[in-house]
């Protein structure tokens, strides 16, 4: 039976492409949905973009039907735009506001069920769609960019295996592993199977066919050392230049900020091997927004970098007993944006940008749409490195969750490029309060 899905204006925010993402069965969209499209098109983010794609991509269907017959689609399917819903009743029967936009696009797909037709309600909207569930209606997220996170890659795996293979491994600085499948780039965390105490780390190296010992694990990165397995595969990432593409996830405190900043400094500041270390994130605060900030845009960005700054200070400081080095780290970080050989740039500024020879960093990357990812991607020119972290389980997008966020959804699609690599980070080491609040809250 041919369904009908009713798509929720969250969803064409989301994804433009949604319109055309329902294979040979009919699109419908309530009037309100356009009416919510052209208050978003004047926005000057990702929402207002999309908008203006949408209305576009609408304008363009014009000319293969009328909006009340259908649009007819490439893909076999129908574009119907519905108006003259009667409100009134429904809605009087239901308990339900007509004031309340996202009610009226509810009502319309509970009158269509009504009428026979086979409805599915699609919205980003948790609470719409408990809505349209209470009225009997089949309701579902728009799931094309969504991954499975319970089930997603993790850039390493534990195997076990003999005493004598760890200790070959050891002495030849290289091992083939039989029978197991590796992504390039990926690591191998090979434990004794009998005592559980002997191990080695090694990464797949995909040109030999090889799992090697990593190279940096006994290095001191601007003071800074790996402090567990994950650690140090982090770091292998970040210092191969060969990588071009490295996304870290993980709760508060595993340290994938400070490791990637660090990393970071090594590169721009000691080997010179990129010509700036540019820092970037999205502008999406905690709790209650506090409204417009004062200032330049640098001025404004300061508070946003709040954390930025907090890592910057530490790698400058630490293992120093000198409290005076505090303010020095300040002054050494303000002459290094000075002399810009660190940026920092907010996500809506990188928008047709070309950045070359750059070491990037994207933080809480958790809390950009994927397509918000593939435009900051996109923007890496000759010679640039750019570093995705972020925590999937703290996201302040209302739309996005662990699944359909864009770290994640670029990690899951990345893996198996010999130019990506990606690692889980699980152990918190910021401290034992942090390590129990993100266990425990």
């Amino acid at each position: 039976m041919n369904k009908t899905f009713v798509l929720d204006t969250n969803v064409i925010l989301h994804n433009p492409d949604s319109l055309i993402s329902f294979a040979d069965n009919t699109v419908l969209l309530p009037i309100e949905v356009l009416e919510e499209l052209d208050r978003f098109k004047r926005n000057h983010d990702e929402n207002g973009r999309n908008a203006r794609i949408a209305i576009r991509s609408l304008d363009r269907l014009r000319k293969r039907g009328t909006p009340g017959q259908g649009f007819s689609l490439k893909n076999g399917g129908l574009l119907k735009i519905i108006t003259s819903i009667d409100y009134e009743t429904v809605s009087a029967q239901l308990g339900l506001s007509k004031k309340l936009v996202d009610n009226k696009i509810l009502l319309t797909a509970y009158i269509m069920k009504e009428k026979g037709e086979n409805v599915i309600f699609v919205s980003k909207d948790i609470n719409a769609r408990i809505k349209g569930d209470a009225l009997g209606l089949t309701c579902v997220d728009f799931e094309k960019q969504k991954v499975d996170f319970d089930k997603m890659y993790t850039g390493w795996k534990t195997i076990e295996m003999d005493k004598s293979a760890i200790d070959r491994f050891y002495k030849d600085k290289e091992y083939k592993m039989e029978g197991t499948e590796f992504f390039p780039n990926e690591f191998a965390f090979m434990v004794d199977r009998e005592s559980k105490r002997h191990s080695a780390l090694g990464r797949y190296k995909k040109e030999f066919g090889i799992v090697m010992p990593l190279i940096h694990t006994k290095d001191n990165i601007m003071s800074i050392r790996p402090r567990n397995k994950e650690q140090a595969m982090t770091l292998e990432l970040l210092l191969n230049d060969d990588v071009s593409l490295v996304t870290l996830i993980g709760q508060a405190g595993t340290g994938k900020t400070l490791l990637a900043i660090a990393a970071g400094l090594q590169k721009v500041i000691k080997d010179k091997a990129y010509a700036r270390l540019l820092i970037s994130r999205p502008v999406m605060p905690l709790g209650r927004d506090i409204g417009f900030l004062p200032g330049t845009k640098e001025e404004k960005l300061e508070n946003w970098m709040g954390p930025v700054f907090d890592n910057l200070e530490y790698i400058f400081t630490n293992d120093r007993s000198d409290r005076s080095m505090k303010g020095k780290a300040k002054s050494l970080v303000d002459k290094y944006l000075k002399d810009e050989l660190i940026e920092l740039e907010a996500i809506t500024f990188m928008r047709g940008r070309s950045i070359a020879n750059q070491f990037i960093i994207i933080d809480e990357a958790q809390n950009l749409t994927p397509h918000e990812v593939k435009t900051v991607i996109s923007r890496a020119g000759n010679g640039t490195k750019m570093i995705l972290t972020g925590d999937p389980y703290q996201i302040d997008n209302p739309y996005l969750d662990s699944s359909s966020n864009g770290l994640t959804y670029c990690a899951e699609r990345m893996k198996g490029q010999e130019m990506f690599g990606h690692v889980m980070l699980t152990k918190s080491e910021r401290s034992s309060l942090a390590s129990l609040a993100a266990e425990l809250l």
